[in-house]
């Protein structure tokens, strides 16, 4: 169960998850004695006050090693274009009727990776000076369809259906602001998307591929607001009961409750209904299941004996190039040897990808007073982005020779079961949009991981010009493969072999890199588009 939050890290994801306390049992009689918190002159401290993305990474970590236990299958096809759009479910109910609880309970139960929890909590607007005072003193209504800012919350919920990484407002209660930083979501085969007002926008609606209603007692509700509103956002009890017979019953009378008849399932009793959440994950199964792509099976088949792209640059096959490749195929050479000569053809790679950078004519004066017409990076930016593992060992020949560039890494491993590349990890600097990117992978066979990058680029609004595949050896089903989906990718390269074995492995090639140069020993059934486990 997991998405891209924050930091970038594949995690269990929960943006915008309400602070409320659910407290629904099976039965769904909950004692009204044993919830009502008891009111002190003193308040216990301020919980979490804010929206937020609360995440753990999928991984399992012992004394030496990481183990990823889930990752992201493709969601494009082998034109490299989006085939298959998130499921979304949406979670309506009244206030504290327990949806984030239902929704924990369907995540659970799911048992798939990728899934991001969204709460309506995370969009409500930023006030007017005149709205705070009036929300000071409870005599704001943050439960009218007014307080929620729907076009932000439409385009975002549409964006990540879309598979595009978006931005989460972080919404605080004790201030009633959006924080300045906003949280990074990406990556979902599910969203659930819960909050008071799910179904009351028209082009929300649109966007929900199952909607849920969880209804609780009133009274029930009642009890969880107070305990939440009081324990873990500090108001007092007379506030709280102020705002919740003005505001919260109202609303929900006039706005929330007729939308249940839009609803394909309710769910009475919230969380501890098990037998409504069974039937819920039933059907997103089934419909998960036929959205299913088979990439790496489609490159393999597809762009036989046709011309290698324009957009490809093979390195001068110079007697030093070509020494240095005799060396780096040899399975004789030790490990030394060639971690060494394959630093020196990174090196070379490197150089020759910069020269495709766009630069513009600069002046400048030489020591002995005369103009020297020169060039210059024409850009904002360059970001280097290595597929881990072997992917990174060309970070220090980029570094090399671009002071100051940024640096992102992608995790991508193949499915042993499906044969399919897998998203698992990904960290990518911040307004990476803006830049040029160079995509560093030592090998390339089927193509099936480069296209799985690059496609990450895009989902965060890189410029498909702007991307540089930079590869030592490729084999020509994967130069065909990112040509054809991503025309505009510029791919450099030491070599191009011409086959591909019917394990993915480029003949005549070079071996599992990522093994020779770390000097690890690979897996019966690996090939050269495998991006093997980082070291910990």
């Amino acid at each position: 169960m997991s998405a891209v939050c924050g930091d970038g890290r594949v995690s269990a994801m929960e943006c915008g998850e309400k602070s409320s306390l659910c407290c629904t049992s099976g039965s769904g009689e909950d004692s009204l004695d044993r919830l009502l918190p008891s009111v002190n002159t003193s308040l216990s401290p301020r919980k979490r006050t804010t929206s937020q993305c609360k995440s753990e990474p999928p991984l399992l970590r012992t004394s030496k090693r990481t183990i990823y236990t889930a990752g992201r299958p493709p969601w494009y096809n082998e034109h490299g274009t989006q085939s298959k759009e998130a499921f979304v479910i949406g979670l309506c109910g009244g206030s504290a009727s327990g949806k984030t609880t239902v929704a924990r309970k369907i995540i659970e139960a799911l048992d798939v990776p990728w899934v991001v929890l969204l709460s309506m909590d995370s969009f409500y607007k930023v006030l007017t000076a005149e709205q705070q005072l009036q929300a000071a003193s409870n005599d704001y209504n943050f439960d009218h369809p007014d307080a929620f800012d729907f076009s932000l919350l439409v385009h975002t919920l549409r964006k990540l259906k879309q598979g595009k990484s978006v931005k989460i407002p972080v919404y605080d209660f004790t201030t009633h602001g959006r924080q300045k930083e906003w949280k990074t979501v990406y990556g979902a085969s599910v969203i659930i998307f819960e909050g008071i007002m799910s179904f009351a926008d028209k082009e929300l609606l649109k966007l929900l591929d199952m909607k849920i209603f969880v209804d609780t007692d009133s009274d029930i509700r009642l009890v969880r607001r107070l305990r939440r509103d009081i324990t873990e956002r500090g108001r007092e009890i007379e506030g709280v009961i102020k705002q919740y017979n003005k505001f919260v019953k109202p609303a929900f009378e006039q706005y929330i409750e007729p939308t249940m008849r839009l609803a394909d399932i309710v769910v009475p009793r919230g969380g501890g209904n098990m037998v409504a959440i069974d039937l819920i994950v039933q059907h997103v199964h089934s419909q998960l299941e036929e959205r299913e792509l088979s990439v790496r099976a489609a490159l393999a088949s597809a762009h036989q004996a046709q011309p290698l792209p324009q957009t490809l640059s093979v390195l001068e096959s110079t007697p030093q190039v070509r020494g240095m490749h005799t060396i780096i195929r040899n399975k004789e050479t030790s490990r030394d040897e060639f971690i060494f000569y394959s630093k020196r053809l990174m090196r070379l790679l490197i150089e020759r990808a910069l020269s495709f950078l766009p630069s513009q004519v600069h002046i400048v004066q030489t020591p002995q007073g005369e103009d020297y017409e020169g060039r210059t990076f024409h850009g904002k930016r360059i970001t280097g982005v290595s597929i881990l593992r072997a992917g990174e060992t060309m970070e220090p020949a980029l570094r090399a020779v671009c002071k100051d560039v940024r640096i992102g890494k992608i995790l991508i491993q193949t499915n042993q079961d499906t044969g399919e590349p897998e998203l698992h990890y990904l960290r990518l600097p911040k307004d990476i949009g803006e830049d040029h990117v160079i995509l560093m992978d030592c090998t390339v066979s089927t193509g099936a991981a480069a296209m799985m990058a690059i496609r990450v680029l895009l989902d965060h609004d890189v410029q498909e010009e702007k991307i540089l595949l930079v590869s030592l050896l490729m084999a020509e089903m994967g130069v065909h493969s990112v040509a054809y989906a991503f025309p505009q990718v510029q791919i450099i390269t030491t070599a191009v072999d011409k086959k591909v074995n019917d394990l993915f492995h480029i003949i005549p090639g070079i071996g599992n890199f990522g093994d020779r140069y770390f000097g690890t020993d690979a897996p019966p059934d690996w090939s050269d588009d495998d991006m093997d486990e980082p070291s910990c």
